[in-house]
């Protein structure tokens, strides 16, 4: 509950200074929202770390593959920083860039899930 009330708590004192900036000097409040939102994920990062090592435990108590768990680990955290600068950009102003950079990522994420669809797909073979 703790770790909540900091990122609400980082994330509303950023929104106020974001307000107060942009009557001055508008240009610098997407650096604030930058900074603030680089702060919450360092804020996030404990929580993460925990998540990644139960999911790798269980994965070696169930014997599931660790590529496979290493792949969609990188999958989540591709989706995770994608939908981050998305929303930096969107925030600019600059919504044709926000659909490039989400293209390139499904593309990217499409991609790096070959290896556990054909795995799946060999697997249903398989069964049939």
């Amino acid at each position: 509950m703790d770790e909540i009330i900091k990122i609400i708590g980082m994330g509303l004192i950023s929104l106020i200074i974001i307000i107060i900036i942009k009557q001055y000097k508008p240009e610098f409040a997407i650096y604030i929202s930058i900074i603030a939102g680089v702060l919450i994920l360092f804020l996030i990062m404990d929580k993460l770390e925990g998540i990644i090592n139960l999911l790798k435990t269980i994965s070696a108590k169930s014997g599931i593959n660790n590529q496979f768990l290493e792949l969609l680990l990188k999958i989540t955290g591709i989706a995770f920083l994608t939908e981050f600068a998305i929303n930096l950009c969107k925030d600019s102003g600059e919504n044709a860039i926000a659909s490039k950079i989400e293209i390139g990522s499904k593309v990217i994420i499409v991609s790096m899930s070959i290896p556990i669809i054909s795995s799946l797909l060999e697997v249903i073979l398989k069964l049939i």
